[in-house]
């Protein structure tokens, strides 16, 4: 999971960027706005933390210019407001969750995995088309690869569909053992490596242009050349 911490509190800011790292997450972190901002241009995240007290900007004024850029990332607000009013400002301003400080770290690990989990089936529609050269049925599960229909695995499909949520970004094999095994799951690493071998053997030996990568040292990614759509399929009359 890659997280971008918006905190001006140096020691807090430091501590949940160190618990966080410490589980295996990816964490950026900011202490005002701007430098949000910035990070939001050249970066792709998972879900924002956002502190409501932060200096220049608010929170509530960050939250509120995200989601006036169309930016759908998941926000989670941290703020010592816990009155009703306050947290009915902070979800309208366009958060999806909030925690009120001070809070349990086991809390604040709870709700970025269901957020997460939440963003990671919210497709918005059925089936996902990279141009000609990849689409995804969510629906059917079906899979096809330049024209020729290929068959998955359940454990292929679901690292594929978790890959094509993020082209172009590097997913640690951590990240892909978590969002599609679960942290919990009695494997190792190399069960991710030996699933992604046999997809790879799926979706590019049989093609001259290879759309999964081996990021060494890093992790995997899917590269595909063609604008992304979702498309909504038709009910039947």
């Amino acid at each position: 999971m890659n997280i971008l911490l918006v905190e001006d509190d140096i020691k807090l800011g430091e501590l949940i960027q160190y618990k966080l790292k410490k589980q295996l997450f990816q964490v950026e972190w900011a202490q005002e706005a701007d430098t949000a901002l910035a990070f939001m241009e050249r970066s792709s995240f998972d879900i924002y933390i956002l502190d409501w007290m932060i200096p220049h900007k608010t929170g509530i004024e960050l939250c509120k210019e995200i989601r006036m850029k169309k930016n759908q990332t998941p926000i989670l607000m941290l703020t010592a407001r816990d009155a009703v009013i306050d947290r009915v400002q902070g979800l309208n301003a366009g958060a999806d969750d909030y925690l009120v400080k001070p809070f349990a770290f086991e809390e604040l690990i709870a709700r970025l995995n269901a957020l997460y989990r939440r963003k990671e089936t919210n497709w918005e529609g059925d089936t996902k088309s990279f141009g000609d050269t990849l689409v995804i049925n969510h629906t059917t599960y079906e899979v096809v690869r330049n024209g020729v229909p290929i068959v998955l695995s359940r454990r292929e499909f679901q690292l594929l569909a978790l890959m094509s949520n993020h082209p172009r970004q590097i997913l640690s094999r951590e990240q892909l053992l978590d969002r599609v095994w679960g942290f919990d799951a009695e494997i190792t690493l190399n069960a991710v490596d030996a699933t992604i071998k046999l997809l790879r053997k799926k979706m590019d030996d049989p093609f001259p242009d290879k759309i999964i990568q081996n990021v060494r040292g890093l992790g995997y990614r899917l590269i595909v050349e063609g604008g992304e759509t979702c498309l909504k399929e038709q009910e039947s009359n």
